[in-house]
């Protein structure tokens, strides 16, 4: 759509923009570049607008196609420092400034990773889904923003999208000045996940909250039969369907096997007087492992957003694999907790694990990363494989900020001394003077970040 067809939808420039070099006019400049709308941003300093660039299928042959992903900008002044936020997953329509560019007052663009759709070439041609080329989008963004936005650049992504992020800094080092990752798991060896064990056997500071929630779990595979007819009621009732696992008795020992994750991913030590006792109700029990796991994620539903993710955990970034020995005489399904489970079962032949991939992006961290700021959490699940600074890894941060989860304020949330150091470090690789009058606003690492997005097992 041109810009014309943007102001005919009824979408005006604000009163006072810039009329003889309006910054949507540049954009729509570029080759490949469309406006498709803008909105009000909530902030009188900035811009919002959604756009889409023309990205080939197949970097490594881009006459076999193309495609169109979409990405929001939050435009401040082309004399800012700009944000390079990659989702890992969906984009939100929604405006909403990550922690760095709050604390450069800069400019933000957030970019949806291929395949999560709209941005999903068809047909889908799913071996091109790679972190290779998933950066080379990101680096044919940047060649193509930068010669508007030419002051500073750096990248920024929680979970998914802060590995996201890394590939990117792997793959083409130069595009941005810096990178500021929160959350983002490194699994470099899939098949060695013993960190994930030793984590749920020691976070926190209550044992007994630990062993409430392995016994919520074992109880309610005790009473298997009683759940599965409830789940087949509550899937009936809601037009749920079990394609992808099989059947109810499948969703319900993966929903199971995610309590225990999914209440230290999002619940702080504060929230186990939450944590039912093992001979609760039904009813009680029920309640909890919906408001923690979710009943409707395993559904075909709840999982066809996600499938991209799946396919990328089971080809190239791993997933994690605890042992859940508390439930060895309970359980029925051993392969459950896979990704090619929750995939299509026409996908499933299309995946083969690619063990090089994520050693050959830890081995980039150690021994050549620059300008890198890694932000995790002390009681995230997540961060149990983190990523590590390494001997060749120069003039970059890592901080483990105690007690707090996966969606945790990262930066806002640290000591005093060590926030100082991580602010003067962002603000120094990108050039900006000190600016104390930037105040952070109470969100979380990346506001209006979705934590749908995040649920445990998707990153």
């Amino acid at each position: 759509m041109t810009l014309a067809g943007v102001m005919s939808l009824g979408t005006a420039i604000p009163a006072g923009a810039e009329q003889a070099d309006d910054i949507a006019e540049r954009l729509e400049a570029i080759p490949g570049m469309t406006v498709l709308w803008e909105r009000p941003s909530g902030d009188p300093g900035y811009r919002f607008f959604m756009l889409s660039y023309r990205q080939p299928v197949d970097h490594r042959r881009p006459q076999a196609g193309t495609f169109e992903q979409r990405f929001t900008l939050l435009h401040k002044d082309t004399d800012r420092p700009m944000v390079l936020h990659t989702t890992g997953y969906h984009v939100s329509e929604l405006p909403s400034r990550s922690e760095p560019a709050q604390l450069v007052d800069g400019n933000q663009i957030s970019v949806e990773q291929r395949f999560f759709t709209p941005s999903r070439p068809q047909p889908a041609d799913w071996s091109t889904l790679t972190i290779w080329q998933a950066a080379t989008d990101h680096h044919r963004l940047v060649e193509a923003l930068k010669p508007i936005y030419s002051a500073k650049w750096v990248s920024t992504g929680a979970s998914k999208g802060g590995m996201t992020s890394v590939y990117h800094r792997r793959f083409y080092p130069d595009d941005v000045d810096a990178t500021v990752a929160y959350v983002a798991p490194n699994d470099v060896v899939n098949s060695e996940d013993k960190a994930y064990d030793r984590f749920f056997e020691t976070v926190g500071s209550d044992p007994a909250c630990r062993e409430r929630l392995k016994e919520v779990q074992h109880e309610v595979l005790e009473r298997r039969e009683e759940f599965v007819q409830r789940y087949r009621e509550y899937a009936k009732e809601n037009g749920y369907t079990f394609a992808n696992l099989g059947d109810a008795d499948r969703a319900l020992e993966a929903t199971v096997l995610d309590v225990e994750w999914a209440f230290w991913q999002y619940s702080l030590e504060s929230d186990c007087v939450k944590v039912p006792s093992a001979d609760a109700s039904t009813d009680e029990l029920w309640e909890f492992v919906d408001a923690t796991a979710g009943f409707s994620f395993y559904t075909d539903q709840g999982l066809e957003p996600y499938v991209p993710y799946y396919f990328q955990a089971g080809t190239q970034l791993g997933w994690p694999s605890p042992k859940f020995r508390h439930l060895k005489d309970v359980r029925r399904y051993p392969k459950i907790y896979e990704p090619r489970q929750f995939v299509p079962a026409g996908l499933r032949g299309q995946m083969r694990f690619d063990p090089r991939a994520m050693a050959d992006i830890d081995r980039w961290v150690r021994t050549q990363g620059s300008r890198l700021m890694f932000l995790y959490g002390g009681n995230d699940p997540w961060g149990a494989e983190p990523f590590r600074l390494g001997p060749g890894t120069r003039d970059s941060l890592w901080y483990e900020v105690e007690g707090l989860n996966h969606s945790a304020r990262l930066i806002e949330r640290l000591p005093q001394r060590q926030r100082e150091q991580a602010v003067s470090a962002l603000r120094r690789w990108l050039g900006v003077a000190d600016a104390t009058t930037f105040q952070l606003k109470t969100v979380s690492p990346l506001d209006g970040h979705d934590e749908l997005q995040d649920r445990r097992p998707p990153l």
